[in-house]
């Protein structure tokens, strides 16, 4: 997009409930190097289900799943989890998480919300943990679990 100004549809929170048409659902991601998780929200934007979890090829094809569900399930805008450090420091994760939504707003232009994903794959584990889960079940489950641990966050604060 060279010479046009920057794609930017990441709001805060009152601003993405404010953009969001009414009936539309809002899909959760947690993204990572490996995997994406995704979860989606009923159309009351009240109860986030862990939907499935994209193993990443290219980001063209991640993206040609995304927006298929995008279409499918009636999806008015994102909630990407947004992997700061304990701290409350951005790392390269942040770096990657940032290029993703970029790209993912240059095709989608959907309103997207990032939302502090810290601590949530370590509480999905414990629930699983705690749910008896074989490691093999835990690893299956996780990042979609986490999807929808971080999107309910969401949710909740709307």
């Amino acid at each position: 997009m060279a010479g046009g100004p920057p794609v930017s549809t990441v709001f805060n929170i009152s601003e993405l409930k404010a953009q969001l048409p009414r009936g539309k659902r809002l899909l959760g991601l947690d993204i990572g190097s490996k995997t994406i998780g995704l979860a989606l929200s009923d159309t009351t934007l009240t109860i986030a289900t862990p939907m499935e979890t994209i193993k990443r090829k290219k980001f063209k094809e991640d993206v040609a799943h995304l927006l298929a569900i995008v279409t499918q399930q009636g999806v008015g805008g994102y909630v990407l989890g947004w992997p700061v450090n304990m701290d409350g420091s951005e790392g390269p994760r942040c770096q990657s998480t940032r290029a993703f939504s970029d790209n993912l707003a240059k095709v989608s232009g959907l309103p997207q919300l990032f939302w502090d994903e810290r601590l949530s794959t370590a509480a999905v584990e414990r629930t699983l943990i705690e749910a008896d889960r074989s490691r093999a079940r835990r690893k299956e489950l996780v990042d979609k679990m986490a999807a929808g641990y971080i999107l309910q966050g969401a949710l909740h604060a709307l």
